[in-house]
């Protein structure tokens, strides 16, 4: 395939969307300004004037054309619009349904769509509703992972599928460098979505102790116990920190919702309750607003 661009853009490289609140307009126009695809992360919750404020700031930043991710698991619509208004240059979504109709709206508002899947029924109907790229997420990939296998034996079988289409092919999980770039691009992906390595960099809005973390610490774990009142069946790559090991064979029935509430934090200019045992030095914890 070569070390090219995709989607018009100059390189092969996506910034993933990353925690509410952790790729903000910095990043993204960043990300922009290098020629790959920066990502604002939506919030998880109507914001609309919030969003074009987010965009506004971006362009504020760069000139070059980026994009804006949502999770559609959480209430979208109105976030959307401002997206398709503001005509931006990509639109990623992932963690739900998002049909034929649906995309050929942004194509109407020329805005090109990425879906993020995890297996292969996810990418034929990402094909099938005529999406311009689609993201393989395995399940090394860290924070929330839709993704159930590994990238490797999932990528080849998408790019088979995809094939006789101009569909884009980006990977996603565990790439961290050049040699997993060009391990994806001989398996024939296009591109590579790179999340960790971003939340580590001094645009990302990640608590400076944490990024400390990512990159001291090389232990991770797959895991299902932040966030499960708030986001059931989304399963977490976490740090294998020493609170982790301590708390990750908490009971199926104890969630964030009855654990003391011990502060607060802002996210995206809301005010959100910090539960006891969401302190897992992770950007990606679940919170309740």
């Amino acid at each position: 395939m070569g070390w090219k661009g995709v989607l018009g853009f100059d390189y092969g490289v996506v910034q993933a969307p990353l925690g509410p609140d952790i790729s903000g307009p910095e990043l993204a126009a960043a990300v922009a300004n290098a020629g790959a695809i920066g990502l604002l992360r939506l919030p998880d919750w109507p914001a609309p004037d919030h969003v074009r404020g987010l965009i506004q700031r971006t362009r504020s930043l760069t000139e070059k054309p980026f994009g804006a991710a949502i999770v559609l698991a959480f209430p979208h619509e109105e976030n959307l619009r401002v997206v398709l208004e503001e005509k931006l240059a990509v639109l990623q979504v992932y963690w739900g349904e998002f049909p034929k109709e649906r995309v050929d709206e942004a194509h109407r508002a020329g805005v090109k769509v990425l879906h993020q899947v995890g297996n292969l029924e996810e990418a034929a109907k990402a094909k099938e509703a005529g999406v311009d790229g689609i993201i393989v997420q395995g399940r090394e990939a860290g924070g929330h992972v839709i993704g159930q296998e590994g990238l490797l034996p999932l990528l080849p079988r998408v790019v088979d599928l995809v094939s006789d289409s101009t569909v884009s092919v980006i990977a996603a999980g565990g790439i961290v460098d050049g040699r997993g770039y060009a391990a994806a691009l001989a398996l024939g992906a296009h591109g590579v979505c790179l999340g960790t390595s971003f939340v580590a960099t001094e645009e990302s809005f990640a608590h400076p102790l944490y990024k400390k973390k990512l990159i001291e610490m090389n232990c991770t774990d797959y895991t299902a116990v932040f966030g499960r009142a708030r986001w059931p069946g989304a399963p977490q790559r976490v740090l294998k920190t020493p609170f982790y090991v301590e708390w990750k064979n908490l009971p199926d029935h104890e969630t964030e919702e009855n654990q003391p509430i011990i502060g607060h934090s802002i996210i995206h200019g809301v005010v959100c309750i910090t539960c006891l045992f969401l302190l897992n030095l992770s950007p990606h914890s679940a919170f309740r607003n």
